[in-house]
């Protein structure tokens, strides 16, 4: 049930991705993007910290009925590879829901919504976002649903300075995050019965590298296309 979503040459270059934002970040060259957001820097580290071992914890939902099922492989899709891990004895496909990829970007996206009050600019973004995904995700036996991994940062990014200079970076992490969510896997759990995943996880593999790679790249390509706001000179 516990298993990380990514082989594991994928998952240290994820972590790798990681350390370069900190970098980025304490050089001051990501903190004026990081201000934008409406969070302190660390604690945004923090959440994407929780968020790459979170990826880890999948939280059971339900069972579908019994079938064959693959266990421990590595099935590459769109220049990813995701793991399926070891299993005995299993009933079936366990629909959960991943904390990494699922829940904790969902209370993030949904406090960076509110904090913002960019109510109807996020749902558009979502909705978009949601419309694109929705049409490239596909399901991988052995895996469940899996959508092109730089997907939803790059559409959430265009989106984002589309809808508002302003408020990009944090539009961008909502739209990449819950689109992916909502597109990718929600509207695609009609599809999971009879592709033999031991685990179909809701933000976990085959997501939640679109949805962590969006925390990331969303902020690094917004700060690249938004200038900073010069200080009003009082004199």
């Amino acid at each position: 049930m516990h298993y990380f979503p990514l082989a594991l040459p994928f998952l240290l270059l994820f972590a790798l991705f990681l350390v370069f934002l900190v970098f980025l970040v304490e050089v001051g060259i990501l903190r004026y993007a990081y201000q934008r957001i409406g969070i302190g820097q660390r604690h945004m580290f923090l959440l994407l910290v929780l968020s790459f071992f979170g990826s880890y914890v999948n939280i059971p939902i339900y069972e579908l009925p019994p079938t064959t099922v693959h266990s421990d492989m590595v099935i590459a899709f769109g220049g990813m590879s995701y793991m399926v891990p070891q299993v005995t004895d299993w009933p079936g496909t366990v629909v959960a829901i991943n904390l990494g990829g699922a829940v904790i970007p969902t209370l993030l996206s949904l406090y960076l919504i509110r904090k913002n009050r960019i109510y109807w600019r996020s749902l558009l973004g979502i909705c978009v976002v949601v419309f694109v995904v929705h049409a490239l995700a596909y399901p991988v036996k052995g895996v469940g649903i899996a959508e092109p991994v730089f997907v939803p940062p790059l559409i959430s990014t265009m989106v984002a300075l589309l809808l508002s200079r302003r408020h990009a970076p944090p539009l961008a992490y909502i739209s990449g995050s819950l689109g992916t969510l909502i597109g990718a896997d929600l509207l695609n759990l009609g599809k999971i019965r009879g592709l033999g995943a031991p685990v179909a996880s809701i933000g976990g593999a085959g997501t939640f590298d679109g949805i962590f790679l969006t925390g990331i790249l969303s902020v690094l390509l917004v700060s690249l296309m938004t200038p900073r706001e010069r200080p009003i000179d009082s004199t």
